[in-house]
This record gives C-alpha cells, structure tokens and sequence, in this order.
C-alpha cells in the first residue's frame, strides 16, 4: 500500500466549502473507510454530499463536530 501525505488546510482558514473523504478523515481522525460507512448507512455525526458517485463532506458541518470557528 502507497503512502499519501496530505497537507491539511487548518479547518478555520479552509475555502472549500466540501472535503473529498481522505481529507476529512484526517481532520476527524478517523479511517476513511468509517466514513464512507456512515454515507452509506447514513448513521454517522455528518453527512456527505454525493457529487457525480463521489462523496464530498461539507466543511460547515465539519467545523460544527469539531467546534471549529471559522476565520
């Protein structure tokens, strides 16, 4: 398995307003397999925006689990 280094924009000076799931994972730190299990069960704290089969988790709701103010 490839390792990947994401450089992670700070939540509170992020512009996007979605997060594809690897990106996400790393702020909630969780895998990016238990995100995409609470997509599909839709059970988790969050959830995504589906965009073309792909899912995109918005940076609002993001902020709001993890009491992050935006700047």
């Amino acid at each position: 398995m490839e390792s990947q280094t994401l450089n992670l924009i700070p939540l509170d000076r992020e512009a996007r307003a979605a997060l594809p799931t690897p990106e996400a994972a790393r702020h909630l730190n969780r895998a990016q397999q238990t995100l995409r299990l609470w997509a599909m069960r839709e059970n988790g704290p969050i959830r995504p925006i589906r965009i073309n089969g792909r899912l995109a988790w918005p940076v609002s709701e993001l902020r709001k689990l993890l009491n992050v103010a935006a700047a």
